[in-house]
Formats: structure tokens, sequence, C-alpha cells
């Protein structure tokens, strides 16, 4: 797949949960990162694998950027 078309939907995925205003920041972190993730394991790695890992990872990684601190 082209490159530019990746970015291109990775974007215009991430765009469009910013719009979804029942979602919390840490739901739409992790669903994000899931996206974007994915998009980058296919680019990457190629394939079910590459896209699914990459999904995970993202997902994982967004969960936990957006986790509230709970140090206070």
């Amino acid at each position: 797949m082209n490159t530019k078309i990746l970015a291109a939907v990775a974007a215009a995925a991430v765009m469009g949960l910013s719009g979804c205003a029942n979602m919390d920041r840490q739901t739409a972190g992790t669903v994000g990162g899931a996206v974007v993730g994915g998009v980058v394991g296919d680019a990457l790695l190629g394939g079910p694998l590459g896209t699914v890992g990459g999904a995970a990872a993202g997902a994982y990684i967004g969960n936990q950027a957006t986790k509230p601190d709970r140090r206070r």
C-alpha cells in the first residue's frame, strides 16, 4: 500500500475519533493508538501479524499515555 494512503487513513481515523463526545480521554487514546499502530504495523511489517501486533502495541501505548495521574 502507498505510504501517503496509509498516512491519510491514519489522520482521518484520529480526526474522526475527536468527534466522539461520549468517549472519555483514555478510551479515545486507546482506540486512536490502535488505529495508528495498526497502520504503522502494516506499513513496516506487512501482513495480518504486523497489523494486529501494531494495533495491540498502539492501543497499549495510547491507553497508558492518557491514563489519569493517580499520585495526587
